[in-house]
């Protein structure tokens, strides 16, 4: 069974916004008189949760409460939420950088972190040095890191200006450095920050093949990004924060999944009235859709992978249009396109008419997950042009949940989208 590395019991941190320290010469001694006598501090009952959104009414707010969880050795854990919910404060508190105002972390062995650009590093010193300083810091021998330099060296990619003072960097030089030293020295917990996102698109991909590498090998990683197809792919384990709190703590694909859900307002109306916030061209135009409905649906929008999916479109004119098509496209909650289908130009609406447009999509063959369909109205395609008169964004949402049109089996074996969004029926297999 794996040993636990990292325990984190009861934690949480608060700030007073725009000071150090509380601010008061009288709460000052009030937190000091109550540590004296091994009272609780009177300010620990004073804060707000930190919800950036909202301007509150006290000075004091809880970036994380009452954090609890435990991280075995060989986990790969992404910690996700959006910006203000708590992940910069959590890593800088497991690496030692800031103490918890409250609870306690017990990590049991050696740490490297990679939380912002230039972490660690002396900027008068040269790349070479800086992998010897960062080892050190690290608790690493000298001839450990002479035996690894050049792996390090050659991983990162700044070959030339490796005898280069550190300063005259660009930030993506020192994230290449940063990552192959803190990659390459072996700790046993790896700490790492949004970070990479600084890197090219070609020394990201590097970086998630290390990281993959150095899970197999038994290390623990701690990865936060707001990259979900990285942290769902590369991450074992998912823990998702919400204003400071443990919003979910589970795989890395349902943590995911919550947080896109959350983020981009999953529902499960099967009627939508379009309204400005759906339209992605503001000027009236000939036609506009003014409503989505969906027909036939089971429950909550739910599926079978075999199913027909049918929506009905309520168009209105402003002037006759001949010769228009319809247009839609299947997206999945990391908002990438799934499929997409054009109409053949052959619609025909009058000035002043409503007229509802009814679109099967036939045995559609998704895999499991979530979904929502974004439309346009107008004429021709990519190939011959086009003009769009109305193109409306996440109207309808649904889910494929179940593995028949009886609705009796939940789809276990096609776990997820990590294999596709399209579960193909139709596929021989003989032996030769």
């Amino acid at each position: 069974m794996s040993s636990t590395l990292i325990k984190v019991e009861n934690l949480s941190k608060q700030y007073r916004l725009g000071l150090v320290g509380s601010g008061t010469m009288r709460d000052d001694f009030a937190s000091w008189w109550s540590s004296v006598r091994g009272k609780e501090n009177p300010l620990l009952k004073l804060g707000e949760t930190n919800d950036r959104t909202q301007k509150g009414n006290s000075n004091y707010v809880w970036s994380l409460r009452d954090i609890n969880f435990e991280v075995k050795q060989g986990d790969v854990l992404g910690i996700i939420g959006k910006n203000g919910a708590g992940k910069s404060t959590l890593l800088k508190i497991l690496s030692r950088i800031t103490a918890p105002t409250t609870g306690s972390v017990k990590i049991k062995g050696r740490v490297a972190s990679l939380l912002e650009v230039g972490t660690g590093f002396h900027p008068e010193l040269t790349g070479k040095e800086n992998i010897y300083l960062n080892g050190a810091i690290l608790g690493m021998k000298k001839s450990e890191i002479t035996r690894k330099i050049d792996e390090i060296i050659a991983f990162s990619g700044v070959e030339r200006y490796v005898d280069t003072p550190v300063k005259r960097y660009s930030s993506g030089m020192y994230v290449r450095l940063a990552f192959a030293v803190a990659a390459h020295l072996e700790p046993e917990i790896l700490i790492i920050d949004e970070v990479l996102a600084v890197g090219d698109v070609e020394f990201q991909n590097k970086c998630l093949g290390k990281l993959k590498d150095v899970s197999s090998e038994g290390r623990t990683v701690l990865f936060v990004s707001h990259n979900m197809g990285a942290v769902q792919n590369l991450c074992t384990r998912g823990i998702l924060l919400h204003n400071g709190n443990v919003f979910y703590d589970g795989t890395s694909a349902d943590a995911v999944a919550k947080y896109v859900s959350s983020a981009i307002n999953f529902n499960t109306e099967n009627y939508v009235e379009i309204t400005s916030e759906h339209r992605s061209l503001k000027e009236e135009s000939e036609i506009q859709i003014n409503a989505v409905e969906l027909l036939e649906k089971f429950e909550d929008n739910q599926y079978a992978t075999n199913d027909n999916i049918t929506v009905v479109l309520t168009l209105t004119a402003n002037k006759e249009v001949e010769n228009f098509r319809i247009a839609f496209g299947v997206y999945n909650l990391q908002e990438q396109g799934v499929a997409a289908h054009f109409t053949e130009p052959k619609l025909h609406i009058k000035k002043g008419e409503q007229k509802k447009i009814q679109i099967t999509i036939n045995n559609h063959q998704l895999a499991k997950g979530q979904y929502y369909f974004n439309f346009a109205v107008g004429k021709g395609s990519e190939v011959t042009g086009v003009k769009e008169f109305d193109i409306v964004m996440k109207t309808i949402f649904f889910e494929i949940a179940y593995t028949d049109k009886n609705h009796m089996n939940r789809i276990a074996v096609w776990d997820n989208a990590g294999w596709g969004y399209i579960n193909f029926q139709n596929v021989e297999t003989i032996e030769i």
